[in-house]
């Protein structure tokens, strides 16, 4: 071994620094071009989709935004069902004078900023009609190509709004208890927010806003919805302004990792996902909100004359 080495001493001395170089490059090769294998789990098989598959149940559990999906367009699915020879209508929304318009934008405004987020309801009950108004109302939001892929899942039953609770409760202590981190769990204590969700059974309602990933036609057909995340998060807008303008409160809650449950229980098809969940009714006599401010127009508004 020794006397093998010491032949190859002239090789080494003459050629040394391509010898270096050459075992640089398979060192960064292997380091940043081949790919990295993870070691198997415990007890998993050696078949590659069966460890596909536990990386995506363990990334389903642990993962606190697992149902927010990147939104795709799949290929095979047919066109929205609209005609392309749709006619074109003429369209002369109502003008306002200047003084006017610079008023109704204010007093607009003005009502807008009293809106607060509200966790203490009052079993007050609301009229039907008003909640069919709103629903109304967040049906006029604009979305892509005219699809209008939402669904509003409005739950009166206090059985129902218990079995929510229920659901919504066992996730969300998954979510503050090791999900979401402590940095997260500590920024929402101002709130005064925990997993508990006792409004969800006080609230005379509940709002699903579920967003509509495809539709399905009688005979099966899978219609294209674009834009569909977007489009319900404008509709969701939509709908927090008509609750608010007709003298009711909510909260904006995202039951996260509990959307494939609620859709069951409320007997919702695949092709939808649960986005917003939102109790509604009149506040409680001593419901209170934290004491913050919103940003300044300067802070949020950035003009290029």
């Amino acid at each position: 071994m020794v006397s093998s080495l010491l032949e190859l001493a002239p090789f080494f001395a003459t050629y040394w620094p391509h010898v270096c170089a050459a075992a640089l490059l398979l060192y960064l090769a292997a380091t940043y071009l081949l790919p990295k294998v993870s070691p198997a789990p415990a007890g998993s098989t050696t078949n590659g989709q069966a460890n596909k598959g536990i990386a995506k149940i363990k990334e389903k559990e642990d993962h606190p935004l697992a149902e927010f999906e990147e939104e795709k367009v799949d290929g095979s699915m047919a066109p929205p069902l609209h005609c392309s020879d749709t006619p074109q209508i003429p369209y002369k929304p109502q003008r306002f004078p200047e003084g006017e318009m610079v008023a109704k934008s204010r007093e607009f405004y003005e009502t807008l900023n009293k809106r607060r987020s509200v966790r203490f309801f009052s079993g007050e009950p609301v009229p039907m009609e008003v909640i069919e108004n709103i629903i109304r109302a967040a049906g006029t939001a604009p979305s892509g190509a005219h699809c209008e892929p939402w669904t509003f899942v409005v739950v009166k039953d206090p059985k129902i709004k218990s079995q929510v609770r229920e659901i919504v409760e066992q996730e969300e202590y998954l979510n503050y208890d090791r999900r979401m981190g402590e940095k997260w769990v500590t920024d929402l204590k101002f709130i005064g927010t925990s997993h508990e969700k006792p409004y969800l059974e006080e609230a005379p309602y509940l709002i699903l806003v579920m967003k509509q990933q495809y539709h399905i036609g009688e005979d099966g057909t899978k219609y294209t919805h674009y834009y569909y995340e977007i489009s319900t998060a404008i509709a969701a807008g939509f709908l927090l302004t008509a609750i608010h303008m007709a003298g009711l409160v909510t909260v904006t809650t995202t039951p996260l990792n509990a959307g494939v449950a609620l859709r069951e229980l409320l007997g919702r098809p695949a092709s939808e996902k649960v986005m917003l969940l939102l109790p509604v009714g009149y506040p409680s006599a001593d419901a209170t909100v934290p004491g913050i401010a919103r940003k300044p127009l300067e802070e949020i508004m950035v003009v290029k004359m």
